[in-house]
């Protein structure tokens, strides 16, 4: 379930505060340092913020 156009964009990644991006049931940083590249998971179409729940972008 895609999330709303509205929440996405307010939406930041908390351990780089760069925006955010959908990726089906994902949403992952797209900030541009190499230390972050974190994929956060979406549950039940809830985004689920936690550094400690997120993995590294395999890209």
């Amino acid at each position: 379930m895609p999330l709303e156009a509205g929440l996405l964009e307010i939406l930041a990644c908390p351990a780089c505060h760069a925006p955010l991006r959908e990726a089906g049931d994902e949403l992952i940083c797209t900030g541009e340092t190499p230390a972050c590249g974190l994929v956060y998971p979406v549950r039940d179409g809830i985004p689920v913020l936690l550094v400690d729940e997120a993995h590294r972008s395999t890209d």
